[in-house]
């Protein structure tokens, strides 16, 4: 015979594991795990097994479970268990169970009564059980016998601790009645993880085994040593029954048959039993559910939120109207269109938090980028004055010239105004690239249509190529045009006569030495491990300094380095760095920072280190030339000039240097008016005035719209995950309302567990049992000091649920002669007992009174006191 109750619950777990299933995820309702806790022999495998409803745990006298049983039920059509120690055996007779637990016991612990902490897994599959988990925990117990080691108390302890610290875990406190409750382990434990009570159940066994006459009904009935959640009392098999091959349902019958045939248990006997066990862990389970049903249910209504956008743009798609094709077409051509215009100019709109796109980057390559390869090809200072000097002398030819010729000052500017070509052409081709980039991410958008992608793709990035063509060719035109005549009249240009005023100097004019150009996280990457190895730092940029500080308050300064004479060079990638690396260096070899020649900075991106060389440029910082050009450079140190020519040199490199500032000038105000009027511009009118025609004559409409099968798919999936999230919803409801949700019973005065160590009863008086100690007469009927005797009803013992007191009146005549049932008629009606003087809450102990009848009715409830 099962747990009724637990089946019950297993459709209900089903719906919802339906339900979750049906939108491809799991349903983790974390169902708490049951661990029993109690002295040896104490009955915690019978409770455990009669939860489960299935015989197969060992049993016998003396310490029978001496390693955990972790026992995990899971549901499954067919019944089956098997262990984590053989998976590949299944188990379907339960006696074969048993017997392979006691053999995995001894394998590890001995045959001695040897213990151990490594538990036996041990799975059972069945479809009258709940995914659940159950622990068999060893009996505590106080002299080690056998193999067992000298603290065996304290290892079995820790060992329960283990496994009843967890939150989500309840406890079943098992003690028989036979014994002390005040001074159960069990109920100790449970107190210490568990201090509010709200976990814990204190289970009663052995009922049936009390001393004649005595029974544990003010124990049950929560009134002597409360529990929060209170006491449960079981009958179980005895040894002889299990041996005699009872069953769990004679077993049931018989226990229920003890509650309703005994006296002190008769009205409570509902409450009493087996049945009433599964029931109440039956309703924590269900508490649990419910309680995990707000979280279940703000899950789906979050995913249910992120999907109605979606789906409402298919909840009225229709596959078979002839106007559907042509009007996505149109719609899907114009957001293209739109997204393309926003990408480029920019919106409010879904902006990219992690990395620049379109127009941004296009952006940097006009003001970051193409400024630096200009600057890259700047002329060296000792190449350019030997070229100078040659064209002088080349000009003047065999004569001796005594004035400055300016057509050496032309064909030196036509020469640097030919090296703008390269730079000009490389940013075209950044733009493009850019462009196509853009194109490929507004396409995304299309994928429903894989035909009209590829052919938009197609038509724009070729129409993009041929813009490329002409922007090249404007460029090459401005530049040509440039060349062809040098404006000497030009406003911004020396001429000859402030260019022999003016002084010799090697880097342009800096900005206002105190601008601060950038700010940004650098990594200073060749410092030793010794020294602390790479770190990142604040780096600040002005026209003057590179400074760094420890973090970006700019509190605590690490170092300054004057930008004098010092030059950029690129560094190759460490072979296991993924950060990108340039260094900075002193022309006159000095040291730039400590020890170190050169200080190499790591940027995590080459962006990042393009956008960095473009900073320092701006403070006059420039990149270090190519080495074969130094070496050219050096020959230039065995060429002497006479004083004349020098003046000569000195004032055309002044006048080349004036012009092509100028020139560099115009065209880095040119170039990205170019390519936005030829190419961006020209893009974005092509997009929304002719790409629709081009669509339409490179494709019929139909091949066009012809959606592919992902989309269908996803379209399907889509709508099948949204009814499937409505219809989980609606099953939270239905189980919320079918549900009942028991409320926390309130705290009870549990304080006897804390102090019944230093105020336990006295040995010769057990609190459960109730037997009388030597030398003390029964209870005597007749009048007794303090208040009179009122006659209780049936049902209100059963009702009366409130705190401890310290008398309880006796119902007269609580059994009928009618019942079948009903106690032996030579035990008369039980007298009420009330102690004079004893505070509310503490049970007492009269002095012993002279025998009058020798009846035992029940005895008076032990002091705490005493």
């Amino acid at each position: 015979m099962g747990n009724r109750g637990m089946e019950e619950l297993i459709p209900l777990v089903n719906k919802l594991q339906d339900a979750f299933s049906s939108i491809g995820q799991s349903c983790h309702l974390d169902l708490p795990q049951i661990a029993v806790v109690g002295g040896q022999s104490a009955g915690k495998s019978s409770v455990l097994e009669n939860f489960v409803g299935r015989d197969f745990l060992p049993r016998g006298s003396g310490i029978v479970t001496r390693r955990p049983l972790i026992l995990q039920l899971i549901f499954s059509k067919t019944e089956y268990a098997e262990f984590l120690h053989c998976k590949s055996k299944k188990f379907t007779d339960f006696d074969e169970v048993r017997q392979e637990i006691e053999a995995e016991t001894d394998r590890v612990t001995g045959t001695n009564k040897g213990i151990s902490p490594v538990p036996i897994n041990l799975r059972v599959y069945s479809p009258h059980v709940l995914n659940l988990t159950l622990i068999d925990l060893p009996g505590i117990t106080k002299v080690p016998v056998g193999d067992q080691p000298p603290d065996i108390e304290y290892q079995i302890k820790d060992m329960i601790l283990q496994f009843i610290s967890r939150e989500s875990s309840l406890i079943l406190a098992v003690t028989p009645a036979n014994m002390d409750l005040a001074n159960s382990d069990a109920l100790k434990l449970a107190k210490e993880v568990d201090p509010q009570g709200l976990r814990t159940i204190g289970v009663i066994t052995k009922l049936d085994l009390m001393d004649e006459g005595t029974d544990a009904r003010d124990v049950l009935e929560n009134k002597l040593l409360p529990l929060r959640r209170g006491y449960i009392g079981v009958v179980n098999r005895s040894q002889k029954d299990i041996e005699g091959k009872k069953d769990i349902r004679a077993a049931l019958a018989a226990e229920r048959k003890f509650f309703l045939s005994h006296p002190a248990y008769r009205h409570m006997a509902d409450r009493m039993g087996t049945p009433h066990l599964q029931k109440t862990l039956n309703q924590q389970l269900t508490n649990h559910i419910r309680e995990s049903l707000p979280a279940l249910r703000s899950k789906l209504q979050s995913q249910l939120l992120s999907l109605e956008k979606e789906v409402e743009e298919y909840k009225n798609f229709r596959p078979d109207d002839p106007t559907r094709k042509t009007k996505a077409l149109l719609q899907m051509v114009q957001q293209f269109g739109v997204d393309f215009e926003k990408r480029i100019e920019g919106s409010g709109d879904q902006v990219d938090t992690l990395e620049l796109s379109g127009g941004a980057r296009i952006n940097r390559i006009f003001h970051e980028r193409f400024p630096f390869e200009l600057v890259k090809m700047e002329f060296d200072e000792k190449d350019l004055r030997r070229e100078i000097s040659y064209a002088i002398k080349n000009i003047h030819g065999v004569r001796t010239g005594l004035f400055t010729p300016d057509m050496a000052f032309e064909a030196i500017v036509k020469k640097q105004i030919v090296k703008l070509k390269e730079p000009s052409l490389k940013c075209v081709d950044l733009v493009v690239s850019e462009l196509a980039t853009v194109i490929k991410k507004c396409a995304e958008k299309l994928s429903s249509y894989p035909r009209l992608r590829e052919e938009t793709e197609r038509i724009v990035t070729t129409y993009i190529r041929e813009r490329e063509g002409r922007t090249k060719d404007q460029i090459l035109l401005l530049i040509d045009i440039e060349q062809s005549y040098i404006n000497t009249n030009h406003e911004d240009f020396i001429g000859f006569a402030n260019a022999q005023q003016r002084s010799t100097q090697l880097n342009k004019k800096r900005a206002i030495p105190n601008q601060v150009i950038r700010r940004g996280w650098l990594t200073i990457n060749n410092i030793s491990l010794m020294k602390g190895g790479s770190k990142e730092y604040w780096f600040v940029l002005t026209a003057e300094s590179l400074s760094w500080y420890k973090d970006e308050e700019e509190k605590e300064k690490k170092y300054m380095l004057p930008l004098d004479n010092l030059k950029i060079r690129d560094v190759e990638k460490g072979f296991m760095s993924n950060k990108h690396v340039f260094a900075i260096f002193n022309t006159e070899q000095r040291n730039v920072y400590k020890d170190l020649r050169q200080i190499e900075l790591a940027c995590d991106s080459q962006e990042d280190v393009d956008s960095w060389k473009a900073s320092f440029l701006r403070a006059g910082v420039y990149p270090e030339k190519d080495q074969a050009e130094n070496e050219d450079g050096a020959q230039e140190n065995t060429f002497s000039m006479d004083p004349q020519l020098e003046r000569q040199v000195e004032t055309i490199r002044n006048l080349v240097d004036s012009y092509v500032a100028i020139i560099n000038k115009s065209i880095r105000d040119l170039m990205p008016k170019t390519i936005m009027h030829l190419m961006i511009n020209n893009t974005k009118a092509f997009i929304h005035h002719e790409l629709l025609a081009y669509l339409y004559s490179a494709a019929d409409q139909g091949s066009l719209m012809e959606e592919s099968a992902d989309q269908a798919q996803r379209r399907d999936d889509m709508l099948r995950m949204y009814h499937a999230l409505k219809e989980a919803l609606n099953i939270i409801g239905d189980i919320s309302t079918s549900t009942v949700s028991t409320p926390v019973p309130p705290p009870v005065d549990d304080t006897w567990l804390q102090t019944a160590s230093s105020h336990s009863p006295t040995p010769q008086r057990r609190p459960v049992s109730s037997v009388h100690p030597p030398g003390r007469p029964p209870a005597v009927r007749g009048p007794t000091p303090g208040p009179p005797l009122i006659p209780v009803p049936v049902g209100a013992a059963a009702a009366f649920s409130a705190p401890p007191i310290p008398s309880r009146p006796g119902p007269q005549s609580v059994f009928s002669n009618n019942d079948p049932f009903s106690a032996p008629p030579q035990i008369p009606s039980r007298p009420a007992r009330i102690p004079p003087g004893i505070p509310p809450g503490v049970p007492s102990r009269r002095p012993p009174a002279a025998p009058s009848r020798p009846t035992i009715i029940r005895p008076a409830e032990p002091s705490l006191l005493d």
